[in-house]
């Protein structure tokens, strides 16, 4: 077998091989930087989508003017570590500066830039009340009725509608009904699963501000006044199987994560993805401890992410 320096028509190396090494390996794919230019009517539900995309990790820019597309665009790099995925919130607000924008537009393509253009869009009864609700003027209606405002931005619009990518018409869409459409249409991202922390307590220090569950868990009894479990805390062997070897303590935690489980469904479909569960007892250094990783447990045996902080143990 001939060895790759014994070859004449390639330069010797050392050490030898390198060159062939260098040529079968395959270097890590980077996706490609994503671009979103989010536009439409006003009051149609941009700033939403904007706040949508921020949730998803999507670098925003709201009220951009059309110009600065070029040199935003140049800044994006692909893979970890840049900014690859970027939303530009462009529309009739960069006034003047607007009627660049077709020709920005233009340019990215010639300059090899990818782009997706999502058009947000209501009818205008529904743009009408939902200006009457908030009592702002339309950015197009200077002197005149608000109705004259929305025909003026449609006519600007028109061409911009027609070269849409997405079209999402959000005149029967609550504004979690949108976040979810951005999530699947526009991001092409499920719903993102819920990020549980179950905290423990002293309730003579307050109850965690933060809290959206809060679990008593005041009913056990007290390893404090066992004088071999005192100094201990409820993350030590023997005080967690004090706590939950006593009757009904296994029971309840098992019975609560059950309850709660229907509850937790319900906050993936509303978009609230971080949910605090307070467990306290008197000082919050055993049988709060115990139970909040007790119930944590159960609820990674569920499929939940769950991390476990313990906010009063070793206060006293």
């Amino acid at each position: 077998m001939q060895r790759p320096g014994n070859d004449e028509s390639r330069p010797s190396t050392v050490p030898e091989g390198i060159p062939l090494l260098d040529e079968e390996a395959r270097l890590p794919k980077n996706d490609p930087p994503e671009l979103l230019i989010i536009t439409g009517m006003s009051g149609a539900g941009r700033s939403r989508t904007a706040a949508a995309l921020e949730d998803l990790d999507w670098y925003v820019v709201d009220n951009l003017p059309p110009r600065m597309l070029a040199a935003l665009a140049r800044m994006m790099t692909p893979g970890e570590g840049g900014v690859h995925r970027l939303a530009a919130v462009v529309d009739v607000r960069s006034r003047e500066f607007f009627a660049e924008l077709v020709s920005v537009l233009d340019q990215l393509r010639v300059q090899g830039t990818d782009y997706r253009i999502v058009f947000l869009d209501a009818a205008d009864e529904e743009l009408v009340r939902r200006y009457e609700s908030v009592r702002r003027p339309h950015p197009l209606q200077g002197d005149g009725r608000l109705l004259d405002g929305i025909h003026e931005e449609r006519q600007l619009l028109a061409h911009l509608r027609r070269r849409a990518d997405v079209l999402i018409d959000t005149s029967t869409l609550s504004v979690h009904d949108l976040a979810r459409k951005v999530r699947e249409v526009v991001a092409g991202e499920p719903d993102r699963p819920l990020r549980l922390t179950v905290v423990s307590f002293g309730f003579k220090y307050g109850l965690p501000l933060d809290a959206d569950h809060v679990v008593d868990v005041r009913f056990l009894t007290n390893p404090y006044w066992v004088s071999e479990l005192r100094h201990l805390t409820g993350t030590d062997e023997p005080v967690r199987d004090y706590v939950l070897g006593q009757d009904g303590a296994t029971q309840f935690a098992d019975r609560y994560v059950e309850a709660i489980a229907p509850v937790l469904d319900g906050y993936i479909d509303e978009l609230k993805p971080f949910v605090t569960i307070a467990v306290g007892c008197t000082g919050g250094k055993h049988r709060s401890v115990a139970m909040a990783e007790a119930i944590a447990q159960r609820l990674r045996d569920r499929g939940q992410s769950v991390r476990t902080l313990h906010r009063d143990m070793g206060r006293e």
